[in-house]
């Protein structure tokens, strides 16, 4: 059967992976890059016909999967953190390419290798960051927006690293060569933008007014591809086509349909890729090498570490967000397999390396999670060695306070309540450990208290044992947990309003002595809903009754 035989193998075998990652919690390629071990062609478990139609399969789906990326690419992701996305990643790429310089110059390796090597690792995994920020319920965190900005900065540098290590391979590789390569791809990109926002939308549009989804995505798909092609006639990679072609459409009125149209066919041919990636990785060769891999894996993960907490500092991040950054992006991420691939193909690296890589982004891939959740542990037992600067008060009353409210989190949520109070004639202080934001608040008029409130000199400085009302406005949980243990060590009898995402997580907080829990997902859906039934002609007395049934059945916390 040749490559539907195959296929459905490795669809087999993939599926079998992805269900065991997922019950180890664990993301989901790296059950498919053990799918792709077990039916590798060394260990001789299973006999595949046709490696070299998966090899292309599998670029298929790394050109599917930037397209993608070019769909998704947004500056407005950046805003809140372009400094440190904009200007500290590309130092930290800079810092890590010369890091695996030295490590490759080290094993003995020639300047080529060694700095695609470095390349290679100075990209941490999108999906890997993004899964354990999810699981920990830190999405909504400033040390997650501080992530996420990094990564998209470096998913985007993949792009030239792309065009650049393929001519480390050529056997006559000098700076002049480099130049016209970057070049035309700079002259690719230009002309392809330019095409893209005048042709392609007008070209989309005529096919999406015959409502045939079908045709849609079968278009959508010739574009990606086509591109890819044009790409690849001009010496670059398919990939990098493709990203340029998402990228032409990502301001299109068709981006999200696009985006949502092609997930499902990229999901496919990417599981193929990550697939073969375990296919070219030699097991035996970790068994022997265990011990470089285990050196290099600690080597980079401290490196990076190091210096994603020294950036974060000097972008005047404090508290727990440096630490949480070091910890969340010291891994290797996926698009290092890319990249070797491209290198290796390209004859700048040798099998030995690629080995050693992929091994390396395997086993850093694997430690991430345990090293996500150990953040606000080790975060604790190094504040426990250090001496807490006075907090400092903006807008404050000199005077001492009295019945009033304390807010922790200058947020939307935070700034809405302590406007709401404000317009009634309360008195509240806002706790916020963003500098930023509390310029904002103070512009506004309110009174801040710039500092973190997970610390007791902090709670005391906003004179929590005279506030007649505390509201945890914050969605970090690890931080209210504090906060909530602080308190469970005085014998302060105040109310506590807090929010929570789920019914597990609301009965904690009860548990824990919080009076009030609010969960925003429940009440945004009853008041959409609420708001249905209003304009379906629903009785208003009614929808009282209704809404204050439902709050009940759904803040009832059972013992």
């Amino acid at each position: 059967m040749g490559i539907v035989s195959d296929l459905s193998i490795i669809i087999v075998a993939a599926l079998s992976g992805g269900i065991l990652a997922a019950l180890l919690r664990l993301p989901l390629l790296l059950g498919y890059i053990a799918a792709g071990i077990v039916i590798g062609p060394h260990l001789g478990l299973v006999q595949l016909s046709g490696l070299h139609d998966i090899e292309l399969l599998s670029e298929l789906g790394v050109a599917l999967l930037l397209f993608a990326l070019g769909l998704e690419f947004s500056l407005t992701q950046l805003r809140p953190v372009r400094k440190i996305a904009l200007i500290g990643t590309p130092v930290q790429i800079a810092l890590t390419i010369g890091l695996g310089y030295l490590i490759g110059s080290s094993l003995g390796w020639g300047w080529q290798a060694a700095l695609s090597f470095g390349a290679f690792i100075s990209v941490s995994s999108t999906v890997v960051v993004l899964k354990n920020l999810m699981n920990l319920g830190l999405l909504a965190t400033l040390s997650a927006k501080v992530m996420v900005g990094v990564l998209i900065v470096q998913d985007l540098a993949v792009i030239p690293l792309m065009v650049l290590l393929p001519q480390l391979g050529a056997e006559s590789a000098d700076l002049s060569g480099i130049f016209w390569t970057v070049s035309r791809a700079l002259l690719v990109v230009v002309v392809a933008l330019s095409f893209g926002k005048q042709v392609l939308p007008w070209f989309l549009g005529k096919i999406a007014r015959g409502n045939s989804r079908e045709l849609f995505l079968i278009s959508l798909t010739a574009v990606a591809l086509g591109v890819s092609y044009l790409g690849h006639l001009l010496g670059f990679s398919f990939a990098f086509g493709a990203f340029v072609a998402g990228m032409a459409l990502s301001e299109s009125d068709h981006q999200h349909r696009a985006l949502a149209d092609i997930t499902p066919i990229r999901d496919l041919f990417v599981l193929v890729f990550f697939v073969s990636v375990g296919m070219l990785l030699d097991p035996y060769y970790l068994v022997a090498h265990g011990g470089a891999v285990f050196a290099v894996v600690v080597s980079v993960m401290l490196a990076k570490g190091i210096i994603f907490y020294v950036l974060a500092r000097l972008f005047h991040y404090g508290n727990v967000i440096p630490l949480a950054v070091a910890f969340g992006l010291s891994q290797i991420g996926e698009f290092s397999f890319v990249l070797a691939q491209l290198s290796m193909q390209a004859n700048a690296i040798t099998t030995d390396i690629y080995n050693l890589t992929v091994s390396a982004a395997v086993i850093s891939m694997l430690l991430a999670p345990f090293l996500a959740r150990a953040v606000r542990p080790v975060y604790v037992w190094l504040r426990s060695f250090q001496t807490m600067a006075e907090p400092r008060q903006i807008d404050v009353p000199d005077t001492e306070l009295g019945d009033h409210v304390v807010i922790v989190g200058g947020g939307r949520v935070g700034t809405y309540i302590a406007q709401t109070l404000q317009s009634e004639g309360r008195r509240g202080v806002i706790i916020e450990d963003n500098y930023s934001s509390v310029i904002k608040l103070k512009d506004r008029g309110f009174a801040v208290l710039f500092g973190d409130a997970a610390q007791p000199a902090v709670l005391e400085a906003a004179q929590i044992h005279r506030a007649r009302l505390l509201i945890l406005a914050i969605a970090d949980q690890r931080a209210v947990d504090e906060i909530l243990f602080f308190l469970r060590g005085t014998e302060l009898q105040i109310p506590i309003i807090a929010r929570a995402h789920s019914r597990a997580e609301m009965k904690i907080l009860h548990d824990a002595g919080v009076s009030r829990v609010v969960e925003p997902f429940f009440e945004g859906g009853l008041e959409m809903a609420t708001q249905a039934l209003a304009v379906l002609g629903a009785d208003p007395a009614d929808l009282v009754v209704l809404t204050e049934k439902l709050r009940e059945e759904a803040y009832r916390v059972e013992g």
